[in-house]
């Protein structure tokens, strides 16, 4: 009889596990384009809604919705001037009732390739919009994703480290206890070189929360054998058709595009694979231009045997072998978007300028998928953890 009850009342655990798992409930800040948007979904999560300021990546981010069928509310505006308090009566949570809290603020004030300048760059002060919604929400988990620079930036004393420390401090103040990681998107079948600290912690101390582990590895290292290699470039663009050519008024919908100008044809024209123009110091001068020999990322090409440089928001990388910038499609297979996720908004040329968001910086602004839901299989584990032990000193 006590055998039956036990096995009855497990059984019972696992259905409500099971259920609780469907129902685990999502915020997302600084959406952008929603990579990290479609890595939480993807480990089980339901995002309630998200907040995001930039028009294109509203546009891209409703576009996801209306195609995947989901109730998610697109919030387009500056997180500022939204009151959370009137956001949860919105959403019809109470305190403690949100499963995860997430987000990536804009990293330009702490990027080491920007000009660092840190809190004294309102784009800085908005890291601490992440800890006014944990105040107010107070949900059972956070994910916070930045540029690793986040580390080392100054404070407002000049104090070296201090912003990192002060975020940390405020979740402390708050309740939660953050683990931090520097997190290499290689080691999670990401075919590039982009490293990104990120920040978890719960609202509870059964919130046993593990970092993940690598899913893939260097392709000379002998310490995860039974792990595949790091993918390359060559693997993300595989089976690609070629891009179609720029017409006026008119983009394809998959974003596979090619803008490049005549002029900057000519000039990667003599770069080989993996290299870039200031290195062919044999050029002529009216090619070289005015370029100079810091000037490793700009008319780089990459290598398909090898993995990318991290996609930046100024400069586009070229393509291994043809005389023209990456397509925004080619930059979502770098970062590890699936090719049914359609981006929104005007595709710039390499030198060309758009005021708000364009495709290719939708994707460079934006964290890896596949980066984003090893981290959130990580919590919702620690979250169903949590409530097992919960449930069990209940029974």
């Amino acid at each position: 009889m006590h055998i039956v009850f036990g096995i009855l009342t497990i059984h019972a655990m696992i259905l409500e596990q099971e259920c609780y798992r469907k129902h685990m409930k999502a915020l997302s800040l600084f959406s952008g384009a929603g990579g990290m948007d479609i890595g939480v979904i993807n480990a089980g999560f339901d995002i309630l809604a998200c907040i995001e300021i930039d028009p294109y990546a509203c546009e891209t981010l409703r576009a996801a919705v209306l195609r995947e069928n989901r109730k998610t509310r697109i919030i387009e505006g500056d997180i500022r001037q939204i009151d959370p308090l009137e956001l949860m009566t919105t959403l019809d949570l109470k305190p403690g009732e949100l499963d995860l809290l997430c987000g990536g603020p804009p990293c330009q004030a702490f990027s080491q390739i920007g000009k660092q300048n840190s809190l004294d760059d309102e784009r800085g002060m908005l890291l601490f919009e992440m800890t006014r919604f944990v105040n107010a929400f107070r949900p059972k988990a956070i994910m916070i994703e930045q540029v690793k620079g986040m580390i080392s930036a100054k404070d407002e004393n000049g104090r070296r480290g201090g912003v990192f420390e002060r975020l940390l401090s405020t979740l402390r103040d708050a309740g939660y206890e953050p683990k931090t990681r520097v997190l290499v998107a290689l080691d999670y079948g990401v075919p590039q070189k982009r490293d990104r600290v990120f920040v978890v912690a719960g609202s509870d101390e059964n919130f046993n929360f593990q970092f993940p582990e690598p899913t893939h590895r260097a392709p000379k290292s002998f310490l995860e054998p039974d792990l595949p290699p790091y993918p390359t470039v060559g693997d993300a663009l595989a089976n690609l058709a070629s891009p179609v050519s720029k017409i006026k008024n008119w983009q394809p919908e998959d974003s596979h595009m090619d803008v490049t100008p005549p002029g900057d044809r000519r000039r990667i024209h003599d770069v080989p694979e993996g290299a870039w123009l200031s290195s062919q110091t044999h050029l002529p001068p009216e090619q070289l231009c005015n370029l100079s020999k810091k000037d490793t990322t700009k008319f780089r090409r990459l290598s398909l045997k090898e993995h990318s440089l991290t996609l930046r928001c100024g400069e586009i990388f070229f393509h291994p072998h043809e005389d023209r910038i990456l397509t925004p499609r080619e930059y979502m297979r770098i970062h590890g978007y699936p090719d049914d996720y359609l981006l929104k908004g005007p595709i710039r040329s390499r030198s060309g300028r758009v005021r708000h968001l364009d495709q290719h910086r939708q994707v460079a602004n934006s964290v890896p998928p596949l980066v984003a839901q090893a981290v959130s299989k990580a919590i919702l584990k620690g979250l169903e953890c949590q409530r097992s032990l919960k449930s069990l000193v209940i029974v």
